[in-house]
Parts: structure tokens; C-alpha cells; sequence
């Protein structure tokens, strides 16, 4: 793999007519669903190519990348860029997405932001996915029924939010959101956001599906035009073909561990070339899934002849046809020409399988090397835990390529060594699978089939040990502590195939590709390469229609949707103050800093998942748990921090809530310190909410990952970047920090340099430069304290207008 810059009609040659590529590949015969009514999900090509053509004259019909085509086509108001044009990685994009998916646990604070706009339905097609809040513990029956009854109140409050403003409520037991967006709302050359940052799988059907925090999705459900830097484009380069053990999920985990976690921060990755269209559809939905794990914007592909196949099978055939109108067109792939800002070259017939982690999902290991690695580390040769499925692997392809292991191993008289876990993406997947018999053939050799649901991927599979071991999983993440609360798990990410393979050794040293094993009469057992059915011959089967919506519900105004106060799963939220409210102040009021933050600190760190899931509609509760896995970078300890009372003069020791407790009580604002790409992985926004809720206003990084900057500027907290990284270690808990040259950036300076006066605990003050990245719009919900603020002030402005 190299990177350079070129132009994609290097590559594509400069015919303007769309080309069938000589590597499109002829499908096996399925019954598709019945044809639905696409009418809500169907793009409208011809506003969006108008809107395209408008941008194409203002850019001097340069060639434009796929990427570029989508995004700039949902420009709420091109006129707006008429006068400067579009930088990519500079300009500020006001676009119109043109649909909202939420899953339950984000679903909750989105929805609470999105009642206090007083609006009576939403302005686009919006979902909620109850997937997040299934706990995964004896199977799917029992699992789910107990967690149906355990978040009762929520689901309750989800459903009669969705009735009263017309939103699609897909009851618990439907599926993961992405599998679920996959199947029924994405289409070629749609823009969406989704409260998740896993959103971007919608991008295996050639769109722009961008994860976000609530606040940015109440933007789009309230007609607010959403903002966007306009990203950088990284172009992949895909020739060649996958072969034997050799999947698309180890493209991409080949791929984090070239890019690392940050390496697509502020950009899109758009994969084109030969390679791409021998992959399937939902094999590419894998490979844009995991663009998050790099700090992707999101991941987008050219339409194929596999995306067109997955849309009739679907029942959306409707979709399929616009779209080949368009791709006639030439709106659905690159022009000819497009330059990007890098490209990389992957030849998919070189690859292998590949394991990641453990820890991070960037530390990319080849399968043929693995064993040397355990070696190496001195790690224990075994398995705790074999699991497949998540957002990332659980489509028809998937399980049939682990069904295919599973009747190998059968055959030779083998069964699984370790408990192995398997979830289907969703309904739909889970009754087609019994249909055709995967399910027996995977609870055959041991496997135990968990709900449609997130599951152990979100943390819902505690354990009580507090031992270092090993799992084995197709998931997408694998932070510390994620998975099963315990921070000495060491989970390896692998294809769906290799870690049922390896379910049957039980050893971390196994290698599918090379390795035997002795079966029960003496035999030495070799698997075979696995094969799997992109589609189901028969056909998709819907399953228990009762977990599905009514498609596109009218608002039932009249219903009424009930908080208790004394609740402790949802509590309204009470607007922020602005630290400008009293129009006398051009600066951040002075700010003790909290602690300094050591290393890794991704959303799992500041805002954990797995038994704290009950709290996301509860922000004082769930606020309890901010930066609890946080290591303070002044004594490396985990969720230590010092309050330095000022007052006082004495110093006490407590845990990162509760000294935030203590500032929030008595007023005291305050700052934080953090290390490299700061907020890296989940898209929640509580990890932003949690520190404004308790008085933060300000946190100065080395970086920070775009998501959780975004979140932060929503919430009316200011994240900062030092200029010079070193700065770093020379600001500690204790200091204080006082803004110098906020007030031109307040009088819509942009450009404005943004200095910190550091006042130590002891020793002289001095002062260090940083740079920001507010847009004019960003430094508005500043001022207003947040960006709902903002919203509601402007509607109260406009409302009053009216009026007089």
C-alpha cells in the first residue's frame, strides 16, 4: 500500500458515459421481498443533480469525487458559496440531510433536546432503533424479555415520543439500527446522520451516512441546516480480488492499522477502482462501518451491480431504478479527473486475515504472524470467549460463511472449545437464518444465539472477573473495559470466519490457514476455505412483523409523553447558562483547571457504556460516571483528581465526578487538559454533555477526534487545540486559565488567534498561544451557552417578529 496524489481519471480513463465493469459479477438466483413504497427513502435525484449543477458552475466544472457529488448536492443554499467557493478542509457547509436515525440509548437525550423546540412532528424521516439497552446473557428469549421489562419507562417514553411526532419506532428484538438502516432506508447518493458513529455502514449502498451527537441530529429534525467542515477526500484504490480465508473486514482492519486512529480525522474515505465492484454489498457496509475506527467523516463507495442486486432484494426495487437512472447520468460515481487529497493503493489480492488489538483497534497484526505476537507478549494461549455479529459482521453473508466453518467442523466430529456467541443484525436475519437452518447449524457445535440486538459489542455482557484474559470477536471496537466491564480483557478484533474457526481450538496461537486439529478418533482436521451466500436463494423473510414500524406515521399530536420527576432513568434537561448572559463579558469567566489527562481518552473513557446505558435519558445520574477510566497524568492514576480549594489552600483527594461535584456546587468553572485525539470512537454526546453539566467550559487538547469537538462546541463548551503540543505538560489541575482574544472571535473574528493566560498553583503566570476551529455559526452557540440555546432563541426572535 502507498499513498500519492492522483487523478481518479488515471484510473477510470475520461469517458463520461458509465462503464460495467469487467470484474461485475453475475448473481445466483433469490427471491427478492416484495416491492415496498420507496417514496420516503427514494433520493430526489433531480433536485440534488439541480443543486449539483449550480455548485459545478461555481467551482468551474472542476471534476468533482463521488464524496464531493453527494455532499455538495445537499448544500442547503448554494448560493451561499457563490463568493469564496468550497476548500475542501476550510470551508463550512450548511447541508439538508434528508433523513434521522437514532438508536435507544442516544435516542433518549436527542429526543429530550428535540421537545424543548416545541415542534409539532419532525422535518425529515426519522427512526429509532431499540438495540443498545438488550443486555446479552443466556440467549435470546430470555434476554430480551428481561429487558424489555427492566427499561420499561424508556421504551415506553421512546414510543410515545415517535407516536407524537411521526417518527418510525422499531420495537426491541428488530435489530441493530445500522443492519436495520441497511435493509430498509439507505439508497445510492443519500445524505443521513445518525446518532451512532457506526452510521457510516449505511455507506455499503454508495452514500454519505455521517454518525453525530444528538444535538447535531435536532439540527436536522428541526429544519436547521446541518454544519460541516467540508472534509478532506482520501481516496482506496482497490484492485484485485479477496481470496480464501480473506474478507472485507480484513481490508479495513489492514487499513486502521496503516491510517491509525486518527489518520482519516476530517476526512471521507472513497474507495474506487476494479476491487470494489467484486465485494458485496453488505461486505462493503463492513469496510465503511470500521472507517470510524480511523476518524473517518464517513466511507463511501461508487453504486454497483451488488448494491442494485441487495436494493431487489429488499423490496426496493423502486430505489434500484432511480438510481440506475442516475448512475446514467453520472451522478453516482467520481468524474473523470477528480483529484483527492491522497490516495491509497490496496491490491485485495495480496491481503490476509488479519487480528487487531488489544486495546485499540489500530494495532493490525497478519493471522500468519499472530502466533509469534502471543509469543512475544507472554500472553496466555487461550480463548475466554469466541463472538461474531455486531453492527459490523452480522448480515445473511456473514452467517453463512460461520455456518460453512461450523458444518465443517460438524462433519469431523468437532465442537466449539469456548463459549461462543452469535448475534444477528437483525430480525429479518435472525428468521431467515432459521428458515434456512444456519441457526441448528451453528447451535450444533455449541453456539448460543443471542438477541438482535448490540449486545457484548455496547457492553451488555458483564462479568464479575477481574482476570487478564482474551476474547475473540468480529466487533468494530475494543477499548479498555468495554465489552464486559473488565479493564484486563484484552479483545482481539478478526473476521467472522476466523474467530468461529478459532471457537473450535479455544488457542489465541491458531491459525485456520496453516493449523489442524485432532478430531475425536485421532484424525488431524484441516479447515477448508470458507464460502458464504452474498443472498439468501429463497429470499429475505421478514420474521415477527410486530417488532416493525408503520412506514411513515403521521404525528399523533394529542399523545402525551410523561417524565416522572422522580425518575432515575429520564429527567428534562434545564437549558445551560451562557457565561455571557449579562452581555458584560468578552472573555471565558476565569477557569480552575481540573486535572490533566493522560493518553487514550475515547468516549467509552469520559461517558462509559455497559451498566451505565440505563442513565442515558438521566443526565445528572449518568454524570456520576465522567472520566472514570480516565488516567490523571499527574501521578497516573485511574479516576483520581485533586481539588485545590482556593480558599482553603488545602488539597483532597476524591474521584473525577465528585471533584467536579465540588466545583459545580460552588460555582467554581472549570477547564480540562487533554492528550491526542481526545474523544476518539463513540458517537455520544454525553460525553460532552457530562462535563458542561458539571460547570466545564473550556478543554485545551493536543487533539481531538471530530465528533466529540463538534459535541463539545453544541454544548457551549470551547475545545481548544495547543499550538504547540508541548504546552501540554506545562498546565496542571490547580492552575488557572483565563481566555485572551476571545473577544474579537466573539465579534465573528474567525480568524482570531485564541491566547491562554496560565496562572500555576505556584510560580509565575505566562501565557501560550492555541488554535480553534469555530465557524462563525459554532461561536453564535458559544455566546447562547449551547446550540439548542441558539435555537430557541432564534425561534423566540422569530416568533416575536411575527407577532409585532
Amino acid at each position: 500500500m502507498h499513498r500519492v496524489l492522483r487523478r481518479q481519471g488515471a484510473v477510470l480513463g475520461t469517458s463520461s458515459k458509465p462503464q460495467r465493469s469487467q470484474t461485475s459479477r453475475s448473481f445466483a438466483s433469490f427471491t427478492p421481498l416484495t416491492e415496498k413504497d420507496c417514496t420516503s427513502i427514494t433520493p430526489p435525484y433531480a433536485v440534488l443533480q439541480q443543486r449539483l449543477k449550480r455548485i459545478s458552475e461555481i467551482l468551474n466544472h472542476r471534476p468533482l469525487t463521488l464524496a464531493e457529488k453527494i455532499l455538495y448536492s445537499h448544500i442547503h443554499n448554494p448560493e451561499t458559496c457563490a463568493n469564496e467557493g468550497i476548500v475542501r478542509g476550510h470551508t463550512y457547509l450548511q447541508l439538508s440531510p434528508e433523513r434521522v436515525a437514532m438508536q435507544d440509548a442516544s435516542a433518549q437525550m436527542a429526543l429530550l433536546q428535540f421537545m424543548s423546540a416545541d415542534l409539532p412532528t419532525c422535518a425529515v424521516p426519522t427512526s429509532i432503533h431499540c438495540d443498545h439497552l438488550i443486555q446479552a446473557i443466556d440467549g435470546a428469549e430470555s434476554d430480551l424479555e428481561r429487558s424489555i421489562v427492566s427499561n420499561k419507562e424508556v421504551f415506553d417514553f421512546l414510543e410515545s415520543a415517535a407516536r407524537k411526532y411521526g417518527i418510525e419506532f422499531w420495537r426491541p428484538g428488530s435489530g441493530i439500527i445500522h443492519q436495520i438502516v441497511l435493509e430498509n432506508y439507505a439508497a445510492p447518493g443519500m445524505l443521513m446522520l445518525g446518532t451512532d458513529s457506526h452510521t457510516p455502514n449505511a455507506g455499503g449502498l454508495g452514500m454519505l451516512a455521517i454518525g453525530v451527537g444528538g444535538a447535531d441530529a435536532v439540527d436536522a429534525m428541526t429544519g436547521t441546516p446541518w454544519e460541516l467542515k467540508a472534509p478532506l477526500i482520501t481516496g482506496v484504490h482497490l484492485t484485485g480480488k479477496l481470496n480464501g480465508w480473506t474478507t472485507t473486514k480484513d481490508l479495513i482492519l489492514h487499513l486502521a492499522g496503516k491510517l491509525t486512529v486518527k489518520g482519516g480525522t476530517g476526512r471521507i474515505l472513497e474507495y474506487f477502482g476494479p476491487g470494489v465492484e467484486s465485494e458485496s454489498c453488505t461486505g462493503l457496509a463492513t469496510i465503511a462501518n470500521m472507517g470510524a475506527e480511523v476518524g473517518a467523516t464517513t466511507s463511501t463507495f461508487p453504486y454497483t451491480d451488488g448494491m442494485r442486486a441487495y436494493l431487489h432484494a429488499t423490496g426496493r426495487g423502486p430505489v434500484a431504478r432511480a438510481a440506475d437512472e442516475a448512475q446514467a447520468s453520472g451522478f453516482l460515481r467520481a468524474d473523470a479527473g477528480a483529484e483527492y487529497d491522497e490516495v491509497i493503493d490496496v491490491n485485495l489480492s495480496e491481503l490476509e486475515p488479519s487480528i487487531n488489538g488489544p486495546f485499540t483497534p489500530d494495532l493490525a497484526t497478519p493471522l500468519s504472524h499472530f502466533a509469534k505476537v502471543v509469543q512475544e507478549n507472554g500472553w496466555k494461549d487461550e480463548i475466554s470467549a469466541g463472538l461474531i455479529g455486531s453492527c459490523t459482521n452480522s448480515s445473511y453473508e456473514d452467517m453463512t460463511r460461520a455456518v460453512d466453518i461450523a458444518r465443517q467442523a460438524k462433519a469431523a466430529g468437532l465442537s466449539t472449545k469456548i463459549p461462543f456467541l452469535c448475534t444477528p443484525g437483525s430480525e429479518q436475519i435472525r428468521a431467515t437464518m432459521e428458515r434456512d437452518h444456519l441457526t441448528d447449524a451453528l447451535e450444533e457445535v455449541g453456539a448460543v444465539v443471542l438477541a438482535n440486538a448490540c449486545g457484548p459489542c455496547i457492553g451488555q455482557r458483564g462479568t464479575e472477573s477481574t482476570d487478564e484474559n482474551a476474547i475473540l470477536t468480529s466487533f468494530n471496537r475494543n477499548f479498555r473495559s468495554r465489552n464486559d466491564g473488565n479493564r484486563n480483557t484484552m479483545n482481539f478484533l478478526a473476521s467472522p470466519t476466523v474467530v468461529t474457526a478459532m471457537a473450535f481450538s479455544g488457542k489465541l496461537s491458531f491459525d485456520p490457514q496453516r493449523d489442524s486439529l485432532k478430531t475425536p478418533d485421532g484424525q488431524m482436521f484441516k479447515f477448508t476455505p470458507p464460502k458464504g451466500e452474498e443472498l439468501p436463494a429463497s429470499g429475505f423473510t421478514y420474521g415477527r412483523l410486530e417488532y416493525y414500524p408503520s412506514p411513515s406515521p403521521q404525528p399523533q399530536p394529542d399523545t402525551q409523553i410523561t417524565i416522572s420527576p422522580t425518575s432515575q432513568r429520564l429527567q428534562l434537561l434545564e437549558p445551560f447558562k451562557s457565561p455571557f448572559d449579562d452581555n458584560s463579558r468578552s472573555e471565558l469567566p476565569r477557569m480552575t483547571v481540573l486535572m490533566r489527562v493522560r493518553g487514550k481518552c475515547t468516549t467509552d473513557h469520559i461517558s462509559a457504556a455497559g451498566p451505565w446505558l440505563k442513565y442515558k435519558g438521566h443526565l445528572q445520574n449518568i454524570s456520576e460516571n465522567l472520566l472514570i477510566t480516565a488516567v490523571n497524568d499527574e501521578g497516573g492514576e485511574v479516576n483520581v483528581a485533586q481539588d485545590y480549594d482556593q480558599e482553603t489552600g488545602k488539597s483532597t483527594t476524591d474521584t473525577i465526578p465528585r471533584i467536579a461535584q465540588r466545583f459545580k456546587a460552588r460555582g467554581e468553572p472549570w477547564a480540562l487538559v487533554v492528550d491526542e485525539n481526545y474523544g476518539e470512537g463513540s458517537a455520544r454526546e454525553h460525553a460532552a454533555l457530562q462535563p458542561r453539566f458539571y460547570g466545564c467550559l473550556m478543554i485545551v487538547a493536543r487533539s481531538f477526534a471530530r465528533i466529540h469537538e463538534t459535541n463539545l462546541k453544541k454544548q457551549g463548551i470551547l475545545p481548544l487545540w495547543f499550538a504547540d503540543k508541548a504546552d501540554y505538560a506545562r498546565v496542571g489541575a490547580g492552575d488557572t486559565i483565563e481566555t485572551v482574544g476571545l473577544e474579537a472571535l466573539l465579534k465573528g473574528d474567525s480568524s482570531a488567534r485564541i491566547g491562554l493566560k496560565v496562572t500555576p498553583r505556584e510560580g509565575e503566570a505566562f501565557e501560550i498561544l492555541t488554535n480553534h476551529t469555530m465557524s462563525k455559526d459554532q461561536i453564535k452557540w458559544l455566546q447562547a451557552g449551547s446550540a439548542l440555546n441558539k435555537i430557541k432563541n432564534d425561534s423566540k426572535a422569530a416568533s416575536m417578529q411575527v407577532n409585532s
